[in-house]
């Protein structure tokens, strides 16, 4: 789901996690919520027909709680311009969940290799269902990548890595999630924005209540749109009066196209490709914030892997997502779009190369260094500790591997003569130990 409407607090190698991933799908039917929840109040007599209604329970603290935050939510959205009837809509019959305080409030402590992860993002049964989907739905894509110069395949593969093509964009009650959030307090500020921004959303009859459904953290449809991108970038292409990414194909795919053209996406280029580094290469120089045309990084000796010329680039970096024992690619301004919709290397990463695979373009040709065991957030912090009490500033210790972790690592690695990749394993952590 797009960056700028998910949330941007975890690195790249943390968000790889959480990613799984028709002519118009069917829309789920509303799926009830589960039976801990609460409500926070019982919906007055005048509720519109079709209100929920709360069941029966007995009050508790935390539910009375919950209901006064929920008045003076509406106070506050009244006072912002939302009317008493989309207010009904909404917060008549409103529930507590309790399962979305659990997922919020873990912290993953395992992560995923970006082999493992790309395993299944790119597996062959999600290639060959993005070819069928690209066919089903190749009018609405194509007139998207008209309209947007945003190629068809990119937008097929953000669908199948957001919702595995639209088969699974989560049941929750969008409007429920975002209460709890916001109530819920970790995120009150960013999730009660979002709570008003969905608000909008019914108050301008995009979809109703009932069919306003998503993940745990509030995004929704098809790509998965936090409700300020929606009110940002969703479009409605096919003319019906409004903007449905839970429905309308041609609704989800120009949506889709029109957030990756506002956030950068450069019509004609690439987004990245595979590339061959030449022997004694400064692997140091993998590195986002150096960027360069692909000419000058051919002067270099950078090849692709068939050995054609390098497209053209004008800012293009070097990606070296598994380290100096794992395949090289360079990438561009597209490569970044992607991530303002995930800021996940892994996730851009996965897009691209289904995208590439949908297309009919290769796999993978450079072998992965599956031997490698990636660091546990715990195991991360004590590296960090590590590099901070050899004089290797890492930034926080927080478990995160960020670009100053990865510029602590790579001095580190320097000053005992190894290959500067920034790359965070096990091995490495021995050794820093060690020494």
């Amino acid at each position: 789901m797009p960056l700028t409407h998910r949330h941007r607090t975890l690195a790249p190698l943390l968000a790889a996690l959480v990613m799984t991933a028709c002519a118009t799908a069917p829309t789920p039917p509303p799926t009830p919520p589960p039976a801990s929840t609460t409500p926070a109040a019982p919906p007055p007599a005048s509720a519109p027909p079709g209100a929920a209604a709360p069941s029966p329970t007995t009050a508790t603290p935390q539910s009375q709680d919950f209901a006064q935050w929920v008045e003076r939510f509406r106070a506050e959205a009244r006072a912002g311009g939302i009317t008493e009837t989309t207010l009904h809509a909404a917060f008549d019959g409103v529930r507590h969940l309790d399962q979305v305080v659990a997922l919020d409030r873990s912290q993953p402590e395992f992560t995923r290799a970006v082999w493992d992860y790309l395993d299944t993002a790119v597996s062959p049964t999600r290639v060959a269902r993005g070819q069928d989907k690209l066919l089903e739905v190749q009018a609405y894509a194509e007139a998207a990548a008209a309209r947007y110069g945003v190629p068809a395949e990119i937008v097929v593969a953000i669908w199948g890595m957001e919702s595995n093509y639209g088969s699974n964009y989560g049941d929750t009650p969008t409007i429920d999630a975002l209460a709890t959030l916001g109530f819920e307090g970790r995120r009150a500020a960013w999730a009660r924005s979002q709570l008003m921004a969905a608000l909008r959303i019914l108050q301008n009859g995009d979809i109703p209540r009932e069919r306003m459904l998503g993940s745990w953290a509030g995004a929704m449809g098809q790509t998965q749109f936090l409700p300020s991108n929606f009110l940002a970038y969703a479009v409605d292409a096919d003319g019906d009066g409004r903007r449905d990414i839970w429905g309308s194909m041609a609704d989800v795919t120009a949506s889709t196209a029109h957030f990756l053209a506002r956030e950068g996406w450069q019509r004609g280029q690439p987004w990245g490709m595979e590339v061959l580094l030449p022997p004694g290469f400064d692997v140091g120089r993998a590195d986002d914030a150096l960027r360069q045309s692909s000419a000058q990084w051919a002067e270099e000796g950078v090849r692709t892997v068939d050995g054609t010329t390098l497209p053209g680039l004008p800012d293009a970096s070097l990606l070296l997502p598994a380290g100096a024992r794992g395949p090289a690619f360079l990438v561009g301004p597209n490569f970044r779009a992607i991530l303002r919709y995930n800021n996940a290397t892994s996730y851009a990463l996965g897009v691209g190369l289904l995208a590439q695979r949908i297309a009919g373009g290769p796999a993978i040709q450079a072998a992965w260094p599956r031997d490698l065991r990636p660091l546990s957030r715990n195991a991360l912090q004590t590296l960090q500790q590590a590099l901070q009490s050899k004089g290797f500033d890492p930034g926080s210790i927080d478990g995160v591997l960020g670009p100053a972790t990865r510029g602590a690592i790579r001095r580190w690695q320097r000053s005992v003569g190894l290959a500067a990749d920034g790359f965070p394993t096990q091995e490495l952590l021995d050794r820093l130990q060690q020494r």
